[in-house]
């Protein structure tokens, strides 16, 4: 019962704080959405910065799962599909997973009291998806399916043109002007690792 309790604070929580910000969200307006008194979310959380790492840390895990579940089904012989269908990934889960939006949203726009904290789960999950995209290259460059170079190079190269996507998404709100900005970086990046 507490636990589903916790679960229905932190799905009026991910709501408040996606739509209003840190700042703009308030421990009222969320106990009010769950039907309780503002005083019984202390039974659940220490307070408004608890509750809010708390949503960041499953907003961080439901992205995070998604991007190893990806990687886990691509078949390493067509990386071109694969890293293609990468961005593709990341911009649907943006537009449909309120857990990615907030990810996304609290990682560009930290509350300034929390940046150390937020920052810290960021740079962990950037480091877990580079790992796996750096065997991933390996993969390919030792199978001759994209050109030989440093592992690190393509995948900072792909890293950037995912930051990109990111940005435009947070920031951006032109739906031509994103797919444009795909279509472009994906022809740059690819025509650069490609035999083609």
């Amino acid at each position: 019962m507490i636990v589903l309790k916790s679960n229905e604070i932190k799905e009026a929580a991910l709501k408040y704080f996606t739509i209003h910000g840190y700042e703009g969200a308030s421990l009222s307006q969320i106990a009010e959405e769950v039907g309780m008194r503002k005083q019984s979310i202390y039974a659940h959380f220490k307070g408004k910065d608890d509750l809010f790492l708390n949503v960041l840390r499953d907003a961080k895990e439901t992205e995070l799962t998604s991007k190893l579940q990806y990687f886990s089904k691509v078949d390493a012989e067509n990386p071109e599909k694969d890293l293609y269908g990468f961005l593709q990934l990341i911009v649907d889960l943006f537009q449909k997973n309120e857990h990615v939006k907030f990810w996304l949203r609290m990682s560009f726009f930290p509350p300034a009291h929390l940046e150390k904290a937020i920052t810290e789960e960021v740079v962990d999950i950037e480091e877990k998806v580079q790992v796996i995209l750096e065997e991933k290259f390996q993969a390919w460059i030792d199978d001759g399916l994209i050109i030989k170079e440093e592992v690190i190079t393509p995948t900072f190269a792909f890293l950037g043109v995912v930051d990109s996507i990111m940005l435009e998404l947070v920031y951006g709100n032109d739906q031509k002007r994103l797919n444009d900005k795909i279509a472009a970086s994906w022809t740059v990046f690819w025509r650069g690792v490609s035999h083609k």
